[in-house]
């Protein structure tokens, strides 16, 4: 699939990522001690809604567009959960409205606290001198011209020694799920204690399926593989839905996805009653 991101942000699947990456964050701030976020498929940063890409689209007001309608009326459980992210899509938004919506690298800045750190990588030219500007100056990110496959070697072990590694590919090819395999093996091997965030769509599940086997197969420890699908499968080629899989999850993480997904799920869905979601473990619960 071709994910060139402005035609696509804030869609379900940034919501769903996105809410994810924000959890996992908060829980590492339990801690005083810092941590990086390496964010090795960085993109934009931050994406104008009223572009003409995303007004093609207008894929964000079925996703955090709905979300922001809806969360006033959430329950108080589900409102405090998905609160840090969304601070964060208002912090874009500070005249009110929804006119921007932040990336992973900003939503992850503008959670952090004085001590944590960013860095970004984005190999995509013009996307890279976009990224770099919203990040000028500031000591807590670095940002990279750099591959993000190669950033996996590169940049693990942070020096904080905590952290989180986002994998969050654009898809544009099919071995991306091979990419993402390799990443983790590498990247877990150098960085054994990392909380690892890997997103893939939903669509060609024999491939899915495979790589929840291929995963398994990796015989490493603990981990979490959640998605969320806005319709009912009726095809192979569809984009129906997003994944991510949590290697290291925070211990609180699978009963905080199950009670905002049982809200969010009827939120995005395109049709009700189309939309579902699941929480499995691949290894070590």
């Amino acid at each position: 699939m071709n994910y060139r991101h402005i035609f696509h942000a804030g869609n379900f699947a940034d919501v769903f990522k996105h809410i994810v990456l924000a959890r996992v964050i908060a829980y590492m701030q339990k801690k005083d001690a810092a941590f990086r976020v390496l964010d090795t498929h960085a993109g934009l940063g931050l994406y104008d809604l009223s572009s003409e890409q995303a007004q093609k689209t207008g894929e964000w007001k079925s996703g955090i567009g709905k979300v922001l309608d809806a969360a006033d009326s959430a329950p108080a459980d589900v409102r405090a959960l998905i609160a840090p992210y969304l601070d964060a899509v208002r912090a874009a938004n500070p005249d009110g409205g929804i006119t921007r919506y932040p990336g992973s690298p900003m939503i992850a800045r503008t959670m952090f606290r004085k001590q944590d750190r960013l860095t970004a990588l984005e190999l995509h030219p013009e996307d890279f001198e976009v990224l770099h500007s919203h990040f000028d100056g500031d000591i807590q990110a670095r940002v990279t011209k750099l591959d993000g496959w190669l950033g996996i070697k590169s940049h693990l072990p942070p020096k904080e020694r905590r952290g989180i590694v986002l994998v969050d590919p654009p898809f544009e090819v099919y071995h991306e799920f091979f990419n993402i395999l390799t990443a983790l093996k590498e990247g877990h091997k150098r960085f054994a204690t990392g909380t690892f965030l890997l997103w893939y769509p939903v669509k060609h599940r024999q491939g899915i399926a495979e790589f929840r086997e291929e995963l398994r197969a990796l015989k490493i420890p603990r981990i979490l593989d959640t998605s969320l699908e806005v319709r009912s499968s009726r095809d192979d080629v569809r984009f129906d839905g997003s994944g991510v899989i949590v290697v290291n999850p925070p211990y609180t993480l699978e009963s905080e996805l199950r009670t905002i997904l049982s809200w969010l799920t009827p939120v995005l869905e395109f049709k009700k009653g189309a939309g579902s979601y699941s929480i499995n473990w691949i290894a070590g619960e």
